[in-house]
């Protein structure tokens, strides 16, 4: 008796494991639990076995029953679950998909696209995978120069890399393109930073160039303060600070007021009522030797600005990271 029940415990929990319907639970259940089912036979055998041996087997039973009814429990829920899943009312009025909505930095990147287009600058693209020449050489950065420090990046080859920023589009346009010259070139570039609140491995580039004859440094100034009023309002005002940048001479960097406290001085601007933008200056004349450029001749200035950047200052976003996760939470807010 003990060796039939162990082996009607086995057959069970097999049969119980390779169903596929409702239907199939039932007459599993009909077969096991019915009133001619296993479990009844086992109790009619009873009579058979003699007197004193019949309450330990009888508990066994129970025990068998008590497990077979319990895992119909489990299989039932289950498959109620799935037949809900599965079930249609074609009554029900209609679900509306989401709506999908821009990313804040492809809203913030067609925003300033407008305003230099607005000005008569068009957009040049280019690969984010560059050779050394593009990214450095061209731009009057050669090999082992401690300039390259300024921009460590991440290489395939040792004449292949990721882009550390989009002036290889305008090394790429003067070669193929005579004066003037007027381009804004944005998109995707790499630097081996690690990611924190400020910096990631990737972020997005504008840079802008413009060259032709007689253009000036007033030029660039008034170029970047309409800007900055575009995108943040009448009242900022811009800082021009002297820096150092390989590809342009003279160089510059320029800073909005903060535009949270507008220039009074907090926690993002440090106190110091200013916020860095980038950088910018008169385009380098090694830069339009190694373009075929008279530098007698032309002049020009050239300008960088993170996208990224400029998104967190419009929105009030303190870590870089959150464009990046794909969190809806986040993006639904724009």
């Amino acid at each position: 008796m003990e060796k039939n029940i162990g082996k009607i415990k086995q057959d069970f929990i097999s049969e119980s494991a390779n169903l596929r319907t409702a239907q199939d639970l039932e007459n599993l259940r009909v077969r096991y639990l019915g009133r001619k089912g296993i479990i009844q036979n086992l109790y009619k055998s009873l009579k058979q076995l003699p007197a004193e041996d019949r309450p330990a087997q009888g508990k066994q039973i129970n025990d068998l029953r008590k497990f077979i009814e319990e895992r119909f429990k489990e299989l039932k829920e289950k498959f109620t679950v799935q037949k809900a899943k599965h079930k249609l009312d074609l009554t029900l009025p209609g679900r509306r998909p989401p709506i999908g909505r821009k990313h804040p930095l492809t809203q913030t990147l067609d925003d300033i696209k407008k305003f230099f287009m607005r000005l008569g600058f068009t957009i040049a693209d280019g690969p984010e995978v560059e050779t050394d020449f593009y990214n450095f050489e061209a731009l009057n950065i050669p090999k082992n120069h401690p300039a390259r420090d300024m921009q460590d990046t991440l290489y395939i080859t040792d004449e292949i890399l990721l882009r550390t920023h989009t002036s290889p589009v305008q090394i790429r346009t003067m070669l193929n393109q005579s004066p003037p010259v007027q381009i804004i070139a944005p998109g995707r570039v790499y630097r081996r930073d690690t990611p924190d609140a400020s910096h990631s491995p990737f972020f997005h580039q504008v840079e802008g160039l413009c060259v032709d004859v007689g253009i000036s440094f007033g030029d660039l100034k008034a170029v970047i303060e309409e800007f900055a009023k575009y995108m943040f309002g009448k009242d900022i005002h811009v800082r021009f600070r002297p820096s150092f940048f390989p590809f342009t001479e003279p160089s510059l960097e320029y800073d909005f007021n903060c535009i949270f406290c507008r220039g009074k001085g907090c926690k993002v601007c440090k106190y110091t009522g200013w916020v860095e933008i980038s950088g910018a200056g008169m385009v380098d004349p090694n830069v339009f030797l190694a373009v075929g450029y008279d530098p007698e001749i032309y002049t020009g200035y050239a300008f960088g600005m993170g996208v990224d950047r400029i998104a967190m200052l419009r929105y009030a976003i303190d870590d870089i990271r959150l464009f990046f996760e794909n969190d809806m939470r986040f993006l639904n807010q724009f």
